[in-house]
């Protein structure tokens, strides 16, 4: 029996992966949209979450795609009308909100899913094996794109909250905090914001971990031609790669299989709703909040440039 769920924020990324990822899987049914823009044809939509939340009692799950700094008090409301909560990243503006969030749901008794959608991509878990018995010296994040391509239009991005670059950074530092073995943590940072912009442009990150472990992550906004999202790590026994944003593994330059089962859902959003159809059946939980960890850290120490005006 599918579960009804409804998706607040009907944006970019809703349209194009949270939507398609629930009309193919059966397990879910999409009940209704909350959006003041748009809707999808068949569904009921409402201008807001209070509308939805008092008129459809039925919606048994809440997936939230809204931009981060509105989110706290829609998340709130939904588990306080005892709805599971599927937050996309990242899961809050602040990290105090994403701990409070997490006390609430664990009080409720209610199922909050803290995703990371590039987790997901087909070669990560696989990398994480392969890391899990090295010994690991180095890392290095190349994570580099247009942002006229991926974000056109959205000046949201550019506000306090907005993230900036660290809004696809967070994805390669998800990805990261999840293949290695162990903890790191960011040392000091350099961060640069256009003249006309309240989040970053580019940032540049210098991490360490207590065995000693040395790495650095670039995310650059200003990439022009191809778009790059690679992760290098260095080990006693070869040199793993991360290209295309974890969907391509090399080994000491050998391209790996791409490890998938045939009963596997295939892309990152389509496992991130599988995921969560399991965790509300099974009444837990998922959540980690080290990606954002290491984000605030980073605007805490790093020293703060400023480059050109950014062109809308």
């Amino acid at each position: 029996m599918s579960i009804k769920i409804a998706v607040v924020g009907l944006g970019k990324i809703a349209q194009d992966q949270h939507l398609p990822a629930i009309a193919t899987n059966k397990s879910w049914e999409l009940g209704a949209t909350v959006s003041t823009s748009t809707s999808v044809s068949g569904v009921e939509n409402y201008g807001t979450l209070t509308e939805l939340l008092d008129a459809r009692p039925d919606i048994e799950v809440i997936s939230l795609c809204v931009p981060p700094a509105p989110r706290f008090d829609l998340a709130v409301a939904a588990l306080n009308a005892g709805k599971h909560l599927m937050l996309e990243k990242p899961p809050g503006a602040t990290l105090t909100e994403c701990i409070l969030l997490w006390e609430l749901a664990a009080e409720r008794g209610l199922t909050l899913f803290t995703t990371w959608h590039s987790r997901e991509a087909h070669q990560v878990d696989l990398a994480k094996t392969w890391l899990s018995d090295k010994q690991i010296s180095s890392f290095k994040i190349d994570w580099r794109e247009d942002v006229r391509r991926w974000h056109p239009g959205q000046r949201w991005i550019w506000e306090p909250g907005g993230m900036g670059v660290l809004d696809p950074g967070i994805n390669a530092l998800s990805i990261l905090t999840k293949i290695l073995p162990v903890a790191v943590r960011v040392t000091s940072a350099e961060l640069s914001f256009p003249q006309n912009c309240q989040t970053p442009i580019a940032v540049d990150m210098q991490m360490r971990s207590h065995q000693d472990i040395k790495g650095r992550a670039n995310f650059d906004w200003r990439q022009q031609g191809d778009q790059i999202w690679d992760i290098q790590v260095i080990t006693d026994r070869g040199v793993l790669e991360l290209k295309e944003g974890g969907a391509q593994l090399f080994i000491d330059g050998t391209k790996q299989d791409e490890n998938l089962t045939q009963d596997e859902p295939d892309g990152e959003y389509p496992r991130l709703y599988a995921a969560m159809h399991k965790l509300v059946t099974s009444q837990t939980s998922d959540i980690d909040l080290r990606p954002q960890q290491l984000i605030a850290d980073a605007m805490m120490l790093g020293s703060r440039v400023l480059v050109e005006p950014f062109v809308f």
